[in-house]
């Protein structure tokens, strides 16, 4: 099967390699100056993280082979920083712990690596702070990490709406050739809705995968009682994790909380993830037609709920 990798998307990633292998002095026999290795610091801090791991553990959570594992749990073990006992009616599993020597161990290797830390963000301004830790977090997404599997819903704050203006542009343009026009439609409807929000009547929702935004929907108040969902989208990164079903759940669930009796949507055929959550929270179609607005021949949809049914 042919991959498909953007220009410069190679060299790019090993260039950060070469760069984050020196920054955190992967090949130094004596990480931070202590005589541990940095392999043999990451298993130690695994054994102080975890309640009585097995090795197994210890190999799943480090993705190394067992024949690895073992020669540095040997060296730990005859250092005095860990014990192994078989457990009850099972010689073969042998929980490990740290002794108070290995204990003091990892207190200094913690203490070298937090000051380490602390010496490199001290040099970054608290906004260059959070672009680097956003950086870092959305490439742990995107490489799969498995611990930024969760989201979380939350209110929009300054900065949100040039974000998802920007942020579904590019989507839609990439994915299904829009033209600028979208962008225009993005830029006008979060810059009305920051212009005229009405407190209490209208709200945008974020969706947050530790702190990076993975979706949004906006709630607008379009008056006689109707309301208008508007804007709904999930980051490729963070599709099949409920996120549109949460934000869709959430404008339905404030619009019946604010005594709304209608609601109305505008969306596009090609859109079927969203469809979809649309018509498993009670939406029916009630138009269909067909413009050219996005530099193409788009069929659009015209949605609506009635919230008094529900």
């Amino acid at each position: 099967m042919a991959l498909l990798i953007m220009d410069n998307a190679m060299d790019g990633v090993r260039a950060f390699n070469r760069f984050f292998t020196r920054f955190v002095g992967a090949l130094d026999t004596r990480f931070l100056g202590t005589e541990l290795t940095l392999g043999e610091a990451r298993l130690l801090y695994e054994i102080a993280q975890a309640e009585a791991p097995l090795a197994a553990d210890l190999r799943a959570a480090l993705g190394v082979n067992a024949g690895h594992v073992s020669r540095v749990l040997r060296r730990f073990e005859e250092r005095g920083w860990i014990t192994r006992s078989p457990a009850a009616g099972d010689a073969r599993r042998r929980p490990i712990a740290l002794t108070p020597a290995g204990r003091d161990v990892f207190a200094d290797l913690d203490s070298r690596q937090r000051n380490a830390v602390a010496t490199t963000l001290d040099g970054l301004a608290p906004a260059q702070q959070r672009d680097l830790v956003g950086a870092l977090t959305l490439a742990r997404i995107l490489l799969g990490d498995p611990s930024t599997r969760r989201f979380a819903l939350r209110p929009f704050r300054p900065g949100d709406m040039g974000q998802i203006a920007a942020r579904q542009s590019l989507i839609y343009r990439e994915t299904y050739g829009w033209g600028r026009q979208i962008e225009v439609i993005e830029g006008e409807v979060t810059s009305a809705f920051l212009r005229n929000f009405k407190p209490g009547r209208e709200q945008c929702w974020i969706a947050e995968m530790e702190g990076v935004m993975a979706g949004s929907v906006f709630l607008t108040d379009e008056g006689d009682g109707l309301s208008r969902l508007r804007l709904l989208y999930v980051e490729p990164f963070a599709r099949r994790l409920g996120i549109g079903n949460a934000l869709v759940s959430a404008c339905v669930g404030f619009a019946r909380e604010t005594g709304y009796r209608r609601m109305t949507l505008w969306t596009h055929t090609v859109l079927e993830s969203a469809r979809r959550i649309y018509a498993a929270h009670g939406f029916r179609i009630v138009d269909v037609h067909t413009h050219e607005e996005f530099d193409k021949p788009v069929q659009s949809e015209t949605w609506e709920l009635d919230l008094a049914a529900g």
